[in-house]
């Protein structure tokens, strides 16, 4: 039993299950002896009432009818011996007909509980169904492995009509009716828009359409403005017909390949609305018996009363059959309704499903492709690999060495580097250390300094502060130098200090280069960790697609996909849909989505 009605009878249930007040009060003791026969048949609806407990099913409904008809033929035989001995006897009477009233309240109660889940049962098995056709008819491939799937069974239909013919006509059955020309002569086609009977054999849903399926050529008529061209003697005009008349050709010869496919398509498509009118029908009337709920809690709440119950079975009735259940006793609804109405129902919903093959094929019919197919595929790609095993082992071997070097040079070495880098800190230079800076700056200093002191005679004090300057980049003195050496280059480069002006800016030049690489390292070391990560990135990529691609593959060989997996989505959204379309108006849809 479902929740929905577990929930929904749950209430009336506790209701159900307390005794009447009246066959609850003790009986006098002086009276004890004179009403032994009677108080048996007391006795035994009480035990009747306690053993009945939900849920109530067919035959237990039945089985209770029955027994109850053959007490109720014991208890008029008792009342009427003991009405004739004893004045308490219509005590005794009142007593027996609440037992049986509280017993026929709790045989209605389970058989409303067990229609709402015959009906939620039929409304939840057909959408099942509809949502199936519903996949197989969103794909081509879905098509094409169905119309394999149930191919057997196809031209075993189509076998058993031409045999059934041939018989009707007296035509004795030999190979040669199967012929092409036979086949027309016994099954000609009288009507265009209708499909032929062995084309009705092989898609028995055609028989229920207002007209046959027909070829489109929607997507490869050629217009006439290509053909009216014809009378103009161009070459171009003869092409353009050719391309026509071989486009034309070409649509058609597809279309014809095809028919089969689109046919299985309206197939999938017709049982799956015919599902969907089913499920809205079930859905609508579990609207109504959910409905009548109020009206049974209302009928137990108190002393159960015949009219009453019989007002709720003739419901029941009506709303199975929609049909009037006529005016009769409350047993004897009972009896048509547990024996006849719901059983009657319940066969027929089964019939008309199997009449139309609305169900999904069996089982054996959808594996049977696999079990003929795969054992020979299975054998032959055996044999493949036996034969080619020296190239597979050699494949195999440089894949494993692949992976391995993949693994080791290209995803863990740049990881140990990226956890190098963390660990190692900034102070190692990249591009050039802080000790060559330091040593072309010292040297710059100890150039310009001997210059100053042998050409211009400085003192401490102005050899300190020409330190201080060469620090910070200045160099004013070896420049004005060099501009007084300029004016006469020749006589100072031979007996001057042109040279050696030449080589302390050629010294400082070599200081601005390793400053200017100083500031590029440092601005590599900042980034160092960005660029390690950005090395090893590729490789983290490949490792995530691979990982992703084997868990879906696993996810979809065990069903376990994320979130039920791709169709499992679909047909939550299809069911989300379904419900924004009930809280427009659709009660069918609200009732069994509430389900």
């Amino acid at each position: 039993m479902s929740t929905f009605v577990a929930h929904l009878g749950h209430e009336l249930c506790l209701k159900a299950l307390a005794p009447p007040i009246s066959a609850t009060s003790p009986i006098p003791t002086d009276s004890l002896q004179a009403q032994a026969a009677p108080s048996q048949t007391v006795e035994a609806l009480r035990n009747y009432f306690a053993r009945l407990l939900p849920p109530t099913t067919i035959l237990d409904a039945q089985k209770c009818l029955s027994e109850l008809e053959a007490l109720d033929d014991d208890l008029q035989a008792d009342l009427f011996s003991a009405a004739s001995e004893q004045e308490d006897g219509g005590r005794l009477d009142e007593e027996t007909v609440a037992l049986r009233r509280a017993i026929l309240g709790k045989l209605v109660l389970g058989l409303y509980v067990q229609v709402l889940n015959v009906f939620l049962d039929e409304a939840s098995s057909a959408d099942t169904e509809a949502e199936w056709w519903g996949d197989v008819s969103r794909s081509r491939w879905n098509v094409a492995l169905h119309l394999l799937q149930t191919l057997p069974r196809r031209l075993l239909d189509v076998c058993r009509t031409i045999v059934d013919t041939v018989r009707s006509h007296n035509v004795p059955l030999q190979l040669s009716v199967f012929s092409p020309s036979s086949l027309r002569r016994l099954f000609p086609t009288r009507n265009v828009l209708r499909p032929n009977t062995l084309t009705v054999a092989l898609f028995p849903y055609l028989r229920h359409q207002p007209y046959g399926a027909a070829l489109s050529h929607t997507h490869f008529v050629s217009t006439k403005q290509s053909r009216v061209s014809t009378f103009k003697k161009d070459a171009k005009a003869i092409a353009d017909t050719v391309l026509s008349s071989i486009y034309d050709h070409t649509g058609h010869m597809w279309a014809c390949a095809t028919y089969p496919f689109d046919l299985v398509e309206g197939e999938c498509y017709f049982k799956r609305q015919q599902l969907e009118k089913i499920r809205d029908h079930r859905a609508d009337t579990l609207g109504q018996l959910s409905g009548m709920r109020y009206m049974l809690s209302s009928t137990l709440e108190g002393d159960v009363d015949a009219p009453r119950l019989s007002d709720l079975i003739s419901l029941l009735q009506m709303t199975l059959s929609r049909g009037d259940a006529g005016s009769t006793t409350t047993m004897a609804l009972l009896r048509t309704f547990a024996y006849t109405t719901l059983p009657r129902h319940i066969s027929g919903h089964d019939d008309h499903m199997a009449a139309h093959g609305l169900r999904r094929p069996s089982r054996w019919t959808l594996i049977w492709p696999k079990v003929v197919f795969l054992p020979p595929l299975a054998l032959y790609a055996i044999r493949s690999a036996y034969v080619s095993r020296a190239s597979l082992a050699h494949l195999a071997h440089d894949t494993v060495d692949t992976l391995r070097d993949f693994w080791e040079d290209w995803l863990l070495a740049p990881l140990k580097e990226v956890v190098k880098t963390v660990r190692a800190g900034s102070d190692d230079g990249v591009i050039i250390t802080r000790e060559s800076v330091k040593a072309d700056l010292d040297s710059l200093e100890r150039m310009t300094l001997a210059l100053a002191q042998d050409k211009l005679g400085y003192g401490p004090d102005q050899m300190a502060a020409l330190s201080r300057q060469i620090r910070l980049g200045d160099l004013t003195p070896v420049m004005q130098l060099y501009e007084d050496d300029i004016k006469s280059p020749l006589r100072s480069a031979v007996g001057g200090t042109l040279l050696r002006t030449l080589f302390v800016q050629v010294q400082k030049a070599k200081v601005d280069i390793d400053q200017a690489l100083s500031g590029i390292d440092k601005l590599l070391k900042s980034q160092e960790l960005t660029f390690a990560f950005v090395g090893v990135a590729p490789a983290l990529a490949i490792v995530y697609a691979a990982g992703g691609a084997v868990h879906r593959l696993w996810s979809g060989t065990t069903g376990r996909g994320r979130y039920g997996g791709k169709r499992r989505r679909v047909r939550v959204w299809l069911a989300m849909s379904d419900v924004s379309a009930s809280v427009c108006g659709d009660a069918p849809a609200c009732a069994l989505a509430a389900a």
